[in-house]
């Protein structure tokens, strides 16, 4: 017999599968309006867009997922790029803004789904740091989500210039240099906000040294890495001026990296319940 904790975790599966199912098909019918141009799509895939994001604002106002856990992360995480979302393919009307965000969107709710929520996760922190910790690196991540997929768009049209493509074939998108400038702004404003986080997150985590497996834990070398990394990312682009290629190819590294240190404190967790009993130290 199911327990109430696992029929609430169903329900909860169901209703982010009902908002992704609507950001899917909203991105379906934007590929089809990109193989044939017509205005109803566009349209169609903007209400589909809009009604996903919409289901999502109401479950995350009544579920109140914390950003303590993986679960509430990237549901809060897909929310923001999902308004980044609309706002882009409103904004940039002849643009294929929907082809590049909303993967991303469908990628982090289906992440969310991977990682079961928790007590620890649906529930509060009465520490104030906790909640500062977690809105810093939240937003830190949406400034190198942004800049991912600035290089992304940059590297295709990029090729796209090489191949010399005739103008008016294929998808639209930004100039380089628009490209280049949304690129320059995400990453000025992620980097001091994801070093003032993870300063709060070290503090925080050795305070719970106990927690901790020394200086080799994979959370203490996987957050370091990840600002290491990003401080190169500044590094190559003002330090040595380089621009392009380089940058966006060590960008999207720099986001990889990211999603790795997002997903190492679950598997920590799930460790640390499986040493202690029901009732211990999570």
């Amino acid at each position: 017999m199911k327990s109430a904790a696992q029929d609430a975790d169903n329900v909860d599966a169901v209703k982010l599968t009902c908002f992704a199912s609507s950001y899917a098909v909203a991105l379906g019918l934007e590929v089809w309006h990109q193989l044939r141009p017509r205005p109803v799509l566009r349209l169609l895939s903007i209400l589909f867009g809009a009604a996903g994001l919409l289901a999502q604002t109401i479950f995350l106002a009544v579920a109140r997922p914390a950003l303590a856990g993986q679960y509430g992360w990237m549901l809060f995480l897909s929310w923001i790029l999902a308004i980044f979302y609309l706002y882009g393919t409103i904004h940039h009307a002849r643009i294929a803004w929907a082809i590049f965000v909303l993967p991303l969107v469908l990628g982090l709710v289906g992440l969310a789904w991977a990682f079961t929520p928790t007590a620890a996760a649906k529930g509060t922190d009465d520490n104030i740091w906790g909640p500062v910790h977690g809105v810093l690196l939240l937003m830190a991540t949406v400034g190198l989500c942004v800049g991912f997929l600035a290089s992304l768009m940059y590297l295709v049209q990029a090729h796209r210039l090489r191949a010399k493509t005739l103008p008016g074939h294929g998808m639209k998108l930004l100039s380089l240099e628009r490209l280049e400038a949304m690129h320059r702004r995400a990453v000025n404003l992620a980097f001091p906000l994801l070093t003032v986080g993870l300063l709060i997150g070290a503090v925080m985590l050795f305070n719970d040294f106990d927690r901790l497996e020394g200086w080799r834990d994979l959370r203490v070398l996987s957050a370091a890495g990840l600002w290491l990394v990003f401080a190169l990312l500044l590094v190559v682009r003002y330090g040595y001026q380089l621009r392009g290629r380089p940058v966006a190819i060590l960008t999207i590294v720099t986001f990889v990296l990211m999603l790795g240190c997002v997903a190492l404190p679950h598997l920590s967790s799930d460790k640390a319940r499986t040493a202690n009993p029901p009732g211990g130290v999570p």
